[in-house]
């Protein structure tokens, strides 16, 4: 077993424009940043932002091509 291997419990964390990150489950989270309901080792966490970040364009871009739309 790899005794440098990484047991760090992350949280996964998301910003006012929906863009996500991981940050040490065991902190305050940075300012601007709110949970994100996941939290484990650093690759499972990387895996779920995976799966749920699927738009990577800003919310607040992607508000504003859909208004223009119209």
């Amino acid at each position: 077993m790899n005794k440098e291997a990484d047991n760090t419990i992350y949280k996964v964390v998301i910003n006012h424009e929906e863009q996500y990150s991981i940050w040490f489950a065991d902190q305050a989270n940075p300012l601007g940043w709110r949970d994100a309901g996941k939290t484990g080792l650093k690759a499972e966490c990387l895996e779920y932002i995976k799966e749920v970040w699927t738009d990577m364009r800003p919310l607040s871009l992607r508000q504003q091509m859909e208004a223009s739309k119209n």
